[in-house]
């Protein structure tokens, strides 16, 4: 009997590799993040001027340092909306403004957590370039953004190079099963909404440039591979929708998932929370449970400081590297809420506090100065079922504005109109998420409260007929009503952002929810022969749907956002030099008092023999009318009425 010495080496051979890899050690590593906290460093809600449980960075480092020490190896990253959103933000921007050589508070608060990495979200962008990079130069870890590039106006794309460093490679050292030292590669690649070009096109236009998501990680992907990368984590700032990609798709996170090479995908943007967001959890490849997309963990921890979100890897060795085996996503709340309470679930890390307090008095003294007198409360408690004194107000302004600046200008004489939507009015925000001002003195963090966003003003040119379709968009907001059902329905539509409620001031209609939706959550037209919008009136005459309007609105409406029909920037006439927020301001110390009672602009049809439900704050039962019928409290704290 004779043996093949070769084939005997190479059985050997193979088995003893099979031995060492049954044998091998692996690593398990933690990875959290922290995503859209919009200035909610501290525990503190700016517009109620009171402290708050729900909110605030300083309590998700407690989250943060009792995840850390529950494991051995970890790291921790941010998604981005960071510099925007609160009056601290507006007032580190606009009022004692941060100068060249100071640390922007959010980094004093975040250098204390030891972030690895963080991406720049769309927000990032709202106070210019220049205010940017000024802030990030106070960051004690790096950051990434890989499909913004340099406009340089050659229309090459082939030469193109990326504004801010388009991914990382960090190398750490980890420990593995066996208590040896390990070193792992990991590369984190962020990204943005390419429609920073349209929301932010006055900071951003011959700047740079954005390009779509998912080509972008095509392209760089297999590059951080060939670059040794173990383990590629993906921080798109990008929301997750299951329906065709589209080039240039704002929510992209879901077809993210299925580029190869991705290890992890912290996502963020549409202020959701994954896993445990019902919706999400119903897309083909999602496993709620173990908080995957097409088997890669991914998290959304919310929104402002409300969560944070775990990811939890095991690597294995792969060659002369490692690579993930397997893993699995949850999120932590900072708190709970039960019926009208919100339940804290932990303390605010009194060092965050504490290291911004100075810009965090600032901002209340700030926030505190009086502009006006009301001689009624304003809030938006109903903003979604009749017209709205916080809209209203709004309204007013913008109108009071625009017939000033359009004086002395070929636009003069045109008809003006205004539009304006309830930012706060609960939803997501929860029961107490509405603006609630008491009658009398104004101050400016109430201003704040009644328009939440830096916008600038613009002022857009549209027909009669384009300025219906405006309002047929708008309508999305609620639900098609069955009029021949005595059956309880709910007449708010949930899943549609509040924010693209718009109420246009200056002509009379009525909408007509007995019809189906004209439009669907994306801005296409589904259901062409339906049509909500109905008696239109101006001046007390039939509107005129071949006569022009100015209509008075923001560069996020007027420039695209929403998906509106007829507004994407091309319909602009006058890009005005102030925001929308500052002309409320104006507004308010021009009329030293105010009457802030809504014109009652529009209104429903008749319901018919339905029951139509609605849900609003918990207080809101002292303000209600006589068309509504107070039902019950719901599980979320939500007091339900009935509209009549």
């Amino acid at each position: 009997m004779t043996f093949d010495l070769s084939k005997r080496a190479a059985f050997l051979a193979s088995s003893l590799a099979f031995a060492s890899l049954a044998q091998a050690s692996t690593i398990d590593l933690r990875v959290m993040e922290t995503t859209d906290i919009h200035m909610n460093l501290v525990d503190y809600d700016y517009y109620g001027d009171k402290q708050s449980d729900a909110v605030g960075l300083s309590r998700v480092a407690t989250l943060i340092k009792a995840a850390r020490a529950e494991v051995t190896n970890s790291v921790l990253v941010d998604n981005g909306d960071l510099l925007q959103g609160t009056p601290l933000g507006d007032y580190v921007a606009k009022g004692r403004v941060l100068r060249f050589g100071e640390t922007h508070p959010a980094f004093k608060a975040m250098n204390l957590l030891d972030y690895d990495v963080g991406n720049i979200g769309n927000h990032e962008f709202n106070y210019g370039l220049d205010f940017l990079m000024k802030s990030l130069s106070g960051a004690n870890f790096p950051y990434v953004s890989a499909n913004v590039y340099v406009d340089d106006g050659d229309q090459d794309p082939s030469n193109d190079q990326p504004y801010f460093q388009p991914y990382l490679i960090k190398e750490k050292v980890f420990l593995d099963s066996d208590g040896q030292q390990q070193t792992v590669n990991i590369g984190y690649i962020g990204f943005v909404p390419p429609q920073i070009m349209t929301w932010d096109k006055d900071n951003l236009t011959d700047k740079v440039i954005a390009k779509d998501i998912i080509e972008t990680a095509n392209k760089y992907v297999p590059e951080m591979k060939q670059k040794g990368a173990d383990v590629i984590i993906a921080i798109p700032h990008s929301g997750m929708m299951n329906s065709p990609y589209l080039k240039g798709e704002e929510h992209a996170s879901y077809h993210l998932a299925k580029v190869g090479g991705i290890d992890a995908i912290l996502f963020g943007h549409s202020h959701r929370v994954f896993p445990g967001d019902k919706a999400i959890g119903q897309f083909e490849g999602v496993n709620s449970d173990k908080g995957t997309v097409y088997g890669k963990p991914a998290t959304m921890p919310g929104f402002w400081g409300s969560h944070l979100g775990v990811v939890d890897l095991t690597l294995e060795p792969s060659g002369d590297g490692w690579k993930v085996a397997d893993g699995k996503a949850e999120v932590r709340a900072i708190s709970r809420r039960e019926g009208r309470n919100t339940i804290p679930l932990v303390e605010a890390d009194a060092t965050i506090n504490d290291a911004v307090e100075t810009e965090h008095e600032g901002t209340l003294a700030y926030m505190r100065r009086k502009v006006g007198v009301s001689t009624a409360d304003i809030n938006s408690f109903f903003a979604l079922v009749q017209d709205d004194p916080s809209i209203q107000i709004v309204n007013n302004a913008q109108v009071w504005y625009v017939e000033n600046i359009v004086r002395g200008t070929s636009y003069e004489g045109l008809p003006i109109l205004s539009a304006a939507a309830p930012f706060k009015a609960g939803g997501r925000g929860g029961p107490d998420y509405y603006t609630d001002v008491p009658k009398g003195d104004i101050a400016l963090k109430n201003v704040s409260d009644l328009y939440i966003y830096p916008n600038d003003l613009k002022v857009v040119k549209l027909t009669g007929a384009q300025v219906v379709e405006w309002l047929e968009r708008a309508a999305g907001q609620f639900n098609q009503i069955d009029a021949s059902s005595k059956t309880a329905q709910d007449l708010v539509n949930m899943s549609f952002p509040t924010y693209n409620f718009d109420v246009i001031d200056g002509i009379s209609y009525r909408i007509d929810v007995t019809q189906a939706a004209r439009y669907d959550a994306e801005g296409k037209v589904t259901n062409p022969h339906a049509h909500r919008i109905v008696d239109v009136m101006f001046q007390s005459k039939p509107m005129d749907m071949t006569a022009d309007f100015l209509v008075a609105t923001n560069n996020y409406r007027a420039g695209g956002g929403g998906s509106f029909p007829n507004l994407s920037g091309d319909t602009i006439v006058i890009d005005a030099p102030d925001k929308n927020r500052d002309v409320v301001a104006n507004y308010l110390l021009s009329q030293k008092s105010i009457n802030p009672a809504a014109d009652n602009n529009w209104s429903f049809t008749d319901f018919g023999q339905a029951k139509v439900l609605f849900s609003t704050a918990s207080k809101a039962k002292e303000a209600a009318g006589d068309n509504m019928i107070y039902q019950s409290m719901d599980s979320k704290g939500f007091a339900v009425f009935e509209l009549k």
